[in-house]
């Protein structure tokens, strides 16, 4: 009953930070235009101007503020614009931090789309979760100690957890091949991690009673004893890739198309000389995404396939859960689990040197209005997700040793991986077509994977 409650009030906190967010920017736009509705949106104009309150069940609640900026030119191609500018400072209740601009442009050098990310992410407990999926073990009275009936007695909320800080570079440029919709894919991307475990003492400041955190070896704690994670990657390092590939794309509309395909093929590379270690590597990623209109403007079918496989060297496990992508939607592109790939499903709970996913959705414009020079239009979307890892990343048992009283299911599954799936539903609120809130609901089908997952962020997942 109590997580039903909660999950109960998170729901009824995400409608009434999404009516904010609209009132808000419908303010904005009242103050600066009060005369009506233009067809189309000319030179600068705020998307979106907004104290960062949102939600992640595997962040908790978000706040900083952001600005989003958009350039229309002339409105000629509305809602399509010039430049895009994005500003965020933010924070986690769990602790993560969010600093980042972004740039997006098909016209600071005409015929290229050039986009331009900037971040450094911290997260003092970063999902871990072991590798392969299913083969390794999730038990969710480790972590949680109203949990009732369970197998094993509570150790720790951070047990499926380590220490992260991440600094990010990504510089992506996109050209036409052959007539307008085949294009060419280049970039670098310029990544440095800092890995270690967590800092127990530092979360327990200001901390009593049940709220401290024991200090007991996690997860990741036990795979660096192990020698899964190998003394050259355990603390992270720097990873330099350049990027190539190519892309299809016959989308009506980016921000939600309501028709076309979207298909990238891209490569990864990082030469060992570019990387901490002797970790040199490549990657390869297959996405396919799909739109279908089945009634005109208001509903569409999409779908999203991908597949991503290490094809030579040795990834360091700290870049396994990164989901390569020629065009960052949002401050993290990383699973599979969570709220970028699979709804529902525990983030980062599939990590393997081979994995594939797909994501259905039903998406439903269902109400359309104005607030003074503001376009809004209000949407549903009905969602099922699934992933799996068909390349597992070599686990040598052999090197396992178990304390007094521990078992070897405590941490691993025998069984290979197979799929994982959750399903839900969200909330769009769309400004000007171009800045969008999001909220989605999933719920996984299978207890090792979680329970529930709860989101308020921002666009379309895909």
């Amino acid at each position: 009953m109590k997580k039903t409650e909660t999950t109960g009030k998170l729901m009824l906190f995400a409608f009434i930070l999404c009516l904010s967010m609209l009132i808000t920017n419908g303010l904005y736009a009242q103050s600066e235009d009060t005369q009506s509705q233009p067809p189309a949106k000319t030179g600068w104009r705020l998307g979106g101007v907004l104290p960062t309150i949102t939600f992640d069940s595997d962040l908790g609640f978000q706040y900083g503020a952001l600005v989003n900026l958009f350039n229309y030119g002339d409105g000629s191609r509305f809602p399509r614009y010039d430049h895009s500018l994005y500003f965020e400072v933010s924070r986690f209740t769990k602790g993560s931090g969010y600093n980042r601009f972004f740039y997006d442009s098909d016209q600071l050098v005409k015929g290229i789309r050039t986009t331009f990310d900037l971040s450094y992410i911290t997260d003092p407990l970063y999902s871990f979760h072991g590798f392969n999926g299913y083969e390794s073990a999730y038990w969710a009275e480790l972590v949680d100690r109203d949990f009732e009936n369970g197998e094993f007695d509570y150790l720790s909320r951070a047990f499926y957890a380590h220490d992260r800080k991440m600094f990010r570079t990504k510089i992506d440029l996109q050209g036409k091949l052959s007539g307008e919709k085949l294009n060419w894919v280049s970039g670098f991307e310029s990544y440095n991690f800092s890995i270690g475990s967590v800092d127990i003492e530092k979360l327990n400041k200001g901390k009593e009673g049940d709220d401290l955190l024991p200090e007991v070896p996690g997860m990741f704690d036990r795979y660096v004893d192990w020698g899964l994670i190998e003394e050259g990657e355990a603390e992270g390092g720097w990873v330099n890739y350049l990027k190539a590939g190519v892309s299809y794309d016959t989308r009506d509309n980016e921000p939600n198309p309501m028709t076309g395909v979207w298909s990238e093929a891209v490569i990864m590379m990082a030469p060992g000389f570019m990387v901490t270690g002797d970790y040199g590597h490549a990657k390869l990623s297959l996405t396919h995404r799909q739109y279908f209109t089945l009634i005109e403007d208001d509903l569409s079918f999409a779908y999203r396939l991908g597949l991503q496989k290490t094809i030579a060297g040795e990834a360091p496990f700290y870049v396994q859960p990164l989901l390569v992508t020629s065009f960052l939607r949002g401050n993290t592109n990383e699973g599979l689990g969570g709220s970028k790939s699979l709804r529902g499903i525990l983030r980062n709970r599939i990590v393997g040197d081979g994995i594939a996913m797909g994501n259905l959705e039903l998406r439903w414009k269902f109400v359309r209005f104005n607030i003074g020079a503001t376009n809004v239009y209000l949407g549903l979307n009905g969602f099922v997700d699934g992933g799996l890892v068909f390349s597992p990343i070599e686990i040598d048992m052999n090197s396992v040793t178990l304390n007094e009283g521990e078992a070897l299911n405590m941490f691993f599954d025998q069984d290979k991986d197979a799929l994982h799936m959750s399903a839900g539903a969200g909330l769009r609120i769309a400004i000007n077509q171009n800045f969008i809130v999001a909220v989605d609901f999933g719920k996984a089908f299978d207890k090792r994977d979680g329970n529930t997952g709860l989101y308020i962020g921002l666009n379309y997942l895909f």
